[in-house]
This record gives structure tokens, sequence and C-alpha cells, in this order.
């Protein structure tokens, strides 16, 4: 069986810590694919292909001339051509991640030539405000959202609520921070639920990231209450979360999005 052909190179690496990593991957020598933010690519290594430190062995041994793959949420702006930008937790009994953690720049990558997805922002109503719930890595496609379509000081309200075991797992931070000081129309807000394990003293919001959502952070920002009338609801993360939060606003009303039946409630489940 012939090798896969790796089509793209790895052009930055940043490791926020030894489990969570932020990496770009470009093609190479052909046109990177166009994607709506929201949507997920395709990233994939052979078995041959070294593991990282941290993980633990094959089980059972992978097959080293086939191509592992697994999907993944573009972060990045769909209006970025030159690469693709994803933010990746480590597994460390998974087949594909701890392949991932071990790559470094100008090393080479399976890229798929097409972007897949229906977790965007264009079956939201543009007269309608946002809010996007996410655990861990599951911020990744909120950041392509806001990235290309988040217009400063506009009427349309966005709110980002991230959930994580520390704060070092929180990606995107100062970003969503500096986002959030140029832009009167986004609120951030960041809780974490081990913080008896952190360094320094955490002094912001402590607990699950729907819990956020109980306290009302968001009427709190906003100034009124989102409602299914006004506000759609973006869910991305730990399955835990996303169907405590779907259960919630059911009870509040939101209807879950379908494509036969348009509703509040989106949802990416991975």
């Amino acid at each position: 069986m012939p090798k896969p052909q790796l089509n793209a190179l790895v052009t930055a690496k940043k490791e926020l810590s030894p489990r969570m990593m932020i990496m770009r991957v470009a093609a190479e020598g052909w046109q990177m694919p166009e994607f709506e933010p929201g949507q997920f690519a395709v990233l994939g290594l052979p078995g041959s292909a070294l593991r990282c430190r941290l993980s633990e062995p094959d089980d059972p041994p992978a097959d080293p001339d086939k191509l592992i793959r697994r999907a993944y949420s573009v972060a990045s702006s769909s209006l970025t051509r030159e690469y693709m930008e994803f933010y990746i937790n480590l597994v460390t009994g998974g087949a594909l991640t701890p392949r991932l953690f071990a790559l470094e720049a100008n090393d080479a990558v399976w890229l798929s030539p097409k972007v897949s997805g229906m977790f965007t922002l264009d079956r939201v109503p543009e007269d309608q405000h946002v809010v996007m719930i996410a655990t861990g890595t599951g911020l990744a496609p909120y950041m392509s959202m806001l990235s290309t379509q988040l217009m400063c000081g506009a009427s349309r309200r966005f709110a980002v609520l991230h959930g994580a075991y520390h704060s070092w797992d929180l990606g995107y931070r100062n970003e969503l921070l500096t986002l959030q000081h140029l832009c009167s129309n986004l609120t951030y807000v960041a809780t974490i639920d081990r913080p008896q394990e952190e360094p320094v003293p955490w002094t912001d919001h402590i607990g699950w990231v729907q819990d956020l959502w109980t306290k009302g952070v968001v009427a709190q920002a906003w100034g009124f209450q989102p409602t299914p009338a006004n506000t759609h609801v973006f869910l991305c993360g730990n399955p835990a979360m996303i169907e405590s939060m779907r259960e919630m606003l059911l009870i509040e009303g939101f209807r879950e999005h379908s494509t036969k039946e348009p509703g509040e409630i989106h949802i990416e489940r991975f």
C-alpha cells in the first residue's frame, strides 16, 4: 500500500500548556479551501508519525501506512487564505492528537481540501443577538466567527462564555479581552473550576460555564434578558455541558435548531 501524501505544512505552533496548543497549517502547492466561519477541516498523519512524550502508547498499534484523520474546527478568519489555525487539546490515549503535538514548524501534515459543517452564523437572523458558550477548545469556531463577522459598535450584541479547568487553559483570552475593550457590543466572561490549582489566586468567576448563564452574566452585561425572541445560543465543547445548557434553554422556551425546524439553540457535537 502506498504511503499517504501529506499536502500541507505546519507554519506555526504555540503551546499554551503541555496539553493545549494553537497550530497553523498551510497548503503546500495548492489553494487553501474556502470556508464559512464555524466550519471544520480534517487533519491527518500516518500511523508511522511519532507521538509526543506525554502520550500513552498506541493500543492497538497503528498501521504505519494508514492515514489517521480527525475533524477540527477552524479558529482563524475565513478571510485569511494563507493558513488555517486550529485550537487543539491533547488526548493522551488518542490516535491523532499525540502525533499532532509532536509536530514542529515546517513539519508535514495532511489537510482536507474541503471544509464542512453547519455550525455557522448564517442561520441566525441579522437582527438577533448571539451568545456563544464553550468549554476548552470548543471556543475555536467562535474565534473564526468573531474575527470574520463581528462589527464593532453595531447593534447586534455578542457574548462569549468560556469555561476551562485552569486559567492557562483559556486559549485566546488576551485576544478576547482586547476585542471586548475595542468593541462595546462584545461581552467576554471566563470561568475556571479548579481554582485551588492556580499558582496565583484567581479572582474571577469560579465554576462550570453553564453557571454563568444561571447567574445572569449576559443580562447584566447587556442590560436586558436574552430570550428566544431576541437571542440565539451556540453550544460547543463538553457533551455534559451541552446537554445541561440545552435542557436549561428548552425550559426557557428556546428551541433546538435543525434544517427542518429552525430554532435558537445551535449545537456542535464533537
